[in-house]
This record gives structure tokens, sequence and C-alpha cells, in this order.
């Protein structure tokens, strides 16, 4: 533009000057020159002023952007803290030790045979709560919700009265919804529970992950109950109990955890691919390496899905350790149904408590065909304790 701002000038002078060229003076072309050479400064005065309000713009939205994607990983990474863990499966008996069932499981004992079943009395491969076959099935419900709130009650006795407990109730039974709504009322009464229970509308693992989108600044603890018995197919099913109280770790100090459960991650469709980063998703959210992963818990696996989590457990991408522990639930006690990653959780939270590491589970959905789920359990760190 210099170049062309000076033969611009010497044009002018050469076209509109009636002197003849080599009698014009130094005054006319340092005139001529030098106005060029201001008005090329001036443009490009203009064109760095230009440059600089665009990267005063730029720098103004990447700040936007650092500080946004740090409010968004800061509430990707929230997490509840697990208070009371009661989970009953058909290793343990109402008077055993909930140790002696988290044994049983790490040792790789199988409760999944061929048995009477309570729907159809007939005898098909499945795992079933200890009971009478013939038990009612209105009875055994009101009996097994008492021994889960039961357990829970001894915690719940250090809180105040008024605190809320949030509660996601999940039953797979042969009753009608009025009559589960009666006996678990009936339950909770003779619990001696002194809180206030308020029932949500989010289900299965959704109901973590809303939770700490919505009331992750909640005073409200988080109630989980989810019983599965005498489903209508029990070929290959597990009855199932499991009662979980969570809380959140910036609103709760009035008890100790016993474990840290981050955000779940559901991958977005049913391929290799889809599971593993929705895995590597759900390790990210506890800031934690694959390779600190010492316990891999399966659970609510379809047959669809069998390639999909064997292939994810290989995947390069995903370095677990070569020494992992890998419990399959689905082999031990059978499908857990809408049990499935509670169960999971409960016994992993169990097994953090004896002092395990990190545990990662993997589990299906209440509806056979969804993707499945990646969730992280992590210990307490010393000092929060």
């Amino acid at each position: 533009m210099l170049l062309i701002f000076l033969l611009l000038a010497c044009a002018g002078v050469a076209l509109f000057s009636e002197v003849n060229l080599r009698a014009q003076t130094a005054v006319v072309w340092g005139t001529a020159l030098g106005g060029s050479f201001l008005g090329w400064c001036l443009i490009c005065g203009m064109r760095v002023l230009y440059y600089l309000a665009q990267q005063h713009s730029a720098d103004g939205w990447d700040a936007a952007r650092v500080i946004d994607l740090d409010c968004k990983l800061s509430q990707g990474r929230r997490h509840q803290q697990v208070l009371a863990v009661s989970v009953y499966t058909a290793l343990r008996t109402e008077q055993s030790d909930a140790l002696l069932q988290v044994n049983a499981i790490l040792e790789g004992t199988t409760a999944l045979k061929a048995q009477p079943s309570r729907s159809d009395r007939g005898t098909v491969r499945h795992s079933r709560l200890p009971g009478g076959v013939n038990e009612n099935p209105e009875r055994a419900l009101l009996r097994i919700l008492k021994n889960l709130l039961n357990d829970l009650a001894v915690q719940l006795q250090e809180l105040p009265d008024d605190v809320e407990l949030a509660l996601s109730l999940e039953i797979d039974s042969p009753l009608r919804e009025g009559r589960v709504g009666k006996v678990w009322r009936a339950a909770l009464a003779e619990s001696g529970v002194r809180q206030t229970v308020s029932p949500i509308t989010w289900s299965g693992l959704e109901a973590v992950d809303q939770w700490l989108d919505q009331r992750s600044d909640d005073q409200a603890l988080l109630l989980l109950v989810s019983v599965v018995i005498a489903p209508d197919a029990p070929q290959g099913t597990a009855e199932t109990a499991v009662g979980l109280l969570l809380g959140n770790s910036g609103t709760q100090f009035a008890l100790l955890p016993v474990a840290n459960l981050y955000r779940p991650e559901q991958a977005r469709d049913a391929s290799a691919g889809a599971l593993a980063r929705a895995t590597q998703q759900a390790l990210s959210w506890a800031s934690m390496q694959a390779n600190s992963v010492e316990r891999v818990w399966r659970s609510g696996i379809g047959q669809k899905y069998h390639a999909v989590v064997t292939s994810v457990m290989s995947d390069a991408e995903l370095p677990l350790r070569a020494d992992r522990n890998v419990h399959n639930l689905d082999a031990l006690l059978g499908q857990p149904g809408v049990a499935a990653p509670w169960v999971a959780i409960a016994l992993a939270a169990q097994t953090v408590q004896r002092g395990c590491g990190p545990q990662l589970i993997l589990s299906g959905a209440r509806c056979a065909d969804a993707p499945l789920w990646g969730t992280v359990l992590t210990p307490v760190p010393p000092l929060m304790t």
C-alpha cells in the first residue's frame, strides 16, 4: 500500500502540475510524497486499532469460555457422599452380618441355582432372598423393607428431625402400585424414622445425575430404596433389596461418609466405543486414571451387551490395571433388574469401607435395551474424616 500511495502521489504531480517535472521544486515533491506517506500511516494506524479491538474481543470470549468451562467441569465433578448402606441378596440372611455377604461376593460365591420361585412355584435357575417360597408377597415385601429401614435408621438417628429425606423408591413385585405404597408406609411407620420423607420423580442413576445438577446445595438427603421380589419371569433373575442414603458433600457434615459417589455417565448408544467414552468420562468426573481402579463391578448387563463390555474391558485406550478384580454380579446372583446399579454401588461401597481403593461400576438400566452406565466410587480422603 505504501508503494501504491507513492506512485499515486507521483502520478498526481505529473498529471495536474503545469510545470515540467524536472523543474518541480523539492517542496512540491516533499509535500506530495510526505502527504501520501502520512495518509498511508493513518490507514495503517486505523487497521492496527481495528485489529486490537478484534483481539480484545477474542480475548474476552476466550476468558468467558474458560470461566464457563471451569463452571461446567466443577458442576460435572460434583459428587455425593454415601452415608449409609443396606443390601440384601441371596447370600445374606437376616441374622448374618453384611460383612459375610461381601466376603462371599468377593470370593466368587454363586447364589444362582435351580430352585422353586415365588412367582409360579416352578423350578427355575435364579437367586432368591431368604424366606419361604410360599410366603405372601406382601408380607415378604414388608419384612424386607423393615430390614432395610432398620439398618438405615441407625445412621438416621444421628440426624435432626427437620432433615428432609428425598425418596426414590423402585420396587419390582407382583403387587399393584397401591398395595406397594401401603406396604411402604407401614414399613416406614414401624421403622422409627423421624425425618420427613418426600418422594421424587427421578429413578435409576438418573436420580443421582439430576440431583447433582439441581439440588447439589440442598440440605436434604437422597434416600434410594430398590427391591426386586418375585419377578414375573424369574429365569436368570436375582431377588435383591438395597437401601442407600446419600448426602451432598458441601452441606452434610453430621455423618461420616462411607465413600464418594461421582456423577454417573450413560453411553450415548449401544456400541463399544460409546461405552468406552462414557467410562472415560465417568473416570474424568472423579479426576482419576483408569489404572487407579482396583475393582470392576458388572450388574444388570443384558446378553446383547456382553461383547461390548468385554471389548471395553480390554480397550487399549482405557488401560485398566492387569490385576484388577472383576465381579460379575449377573453370574453370581442373576439379573437384579431395577436394582442393578444400586446393588453394585452398595457392595462396592462396603468394599471401600473395608479399605479397598476406587471402584468402577458398569450397569444396565430398567429397560434392557437402554445404553449402559459407568459410575465411579472412591474412598473418602483422610482429611475429610
